[in-house]
């Protein structure tokens, strides 16, 4: 049976007693392409939102299929525009109101060491959930019948003040893990760990080059309910490649999203914050706009998910391994 185009995701359990984010697992996300190198018109560095290429159609009774793979340029793409996108900047800091905005939550991971398989333990409970637990199929693992999935107690731990994520494979599967911050809002049918209606969030992260697994941090709508009310993906791409970011469109057609390019790598630190307001959602890295997204921006209250996975568009070989760090994440909202 042919997925619709109005997709209403089904609820995940929670892992142990942290309470999972619910109903934001879809169908499609993730479906970005990552290409292996940046832009490369002279003189314009990180380059304006193109219209992304287009997931093929979804095969019968599952998942659309991936972007074509790494490294392949579609033929269809089109033209990119001539225009740099505008030199605008934004802070870089870690904590403290900013104009238009004001902090709400900050991690830096100094309450303590906590060992693989103990996230988030009685230090940071409090602040943080391990997210889906484990077994639970990623995006891709959705339609391979589990072969790849989030395994927090085998991939999260804490150690020398960042949060680690140890990516790799055991049994033929490849494990990830989707932890999500928790502070107070407004949200109640259901309640969210960290819901809100526009926003500002920060990370300072890096992550070794793992061909095959990617982050794909992202704002999922409370509804669960997708493309209808959108998705805002950043930092988002195959892991060693290029970072991007993806604006999913409030559509009926899943579709239709812009993607966004820097010419940065994950191999090194950097600060990436994306800005959703009212109508304009907009992706910095180390505090230089990479372009925003004016068109059918989501207007419902969303979640943020650090949702790290493996499998789109190709599978890591069985051998790779590795780290993603994040040294620290904060979350503002409007002033």
């Amino acid at each position: 049976m042919a997925v619709p185009a109005m997709v209403m995701v089904l609820a995940l359990a929670a892992c142990g007693t942290d309470a999972a984010p619910q109903g934001e697992r879809p169908l499609f996300t993730s479906i970005s392409a990552s290409p292996a190198a940046p832009p490369t018109d002279a003189g314009t560095g990180a380059q304006p939102g193109l219209q992304s290429v287009p997931p093929t159609e979804p095969p019968a009774g599952g998942t659309a299929t991936a972007a074509p793979a790494t490294g392949s340029a579609p033929a269809s793409r089109p033209a990119r525009t001539s225009a740099p996108p505008p030199d605008r900047t934004t802070d870089t800091a870690m904590s403290g109101d900013l104009p238009g905005w004001r902090n709400v939550f900050v991690e830096d991971f100094s309450s303590g060491d906590v060992p693989l398989g103990s996230f988030p333990g009685p230090l940071y409970r409090d602040r943080w959930s391990a997210g889906y637990k484990d077994g639970t199929p990623d995006t891709d693992g959705q339609v391979s019948g589990g072969k790849s999935g989030y395994y927090p107690s085998k991939v999260l731990s804490v150690k020398n003040g960042v949060l680690d994520w140890f990516m790799h494979s055991e049994n033929g599967v490849f494990m990830g893990a989707a932890p999500t911050p928790k502070f107070p809002n407004a949200s109640k049918n259901p309640p969210r760990a960290n819901s809100m209606l526009y926003g500002r969030y920060s990370v300072r992260y890096r992550g070794n080059a793992m061909p095959g697994f990617k982050t794909a941090w992202l704002l999922w709508p409370d509804s669960g309910i997708w493309p209808r009310d959108g998705e805002i993906d950043f930092p988002e791409g195959d892991l060693g490649a290029i970072l991007t970011a993806a604006a999913h469109f409030m559509s009926l057609d899943p579709k239709r999203f812009e993607q966004f390019f820097s010419n940065k790598v994950s191999t090194d630190w950097h600060v990436a914050t994306t800005e959703w307001t009212p109508g304009r959602v907009e992706f910095f890295i180390d505090g230089r706009s990479i372009g925003a997204s004016t068109t059918d921006v989501p207007s419902t209250p969303m979640h943020f998910i650090l949702q790290t996975e493996s499998c789109l568009p190709l599978c890591p070989a069985p051998e790779t391994q590795g780290h993603v760090y994040l040294d620290w994440v904060s979350i503002w909202v409007p002033a």
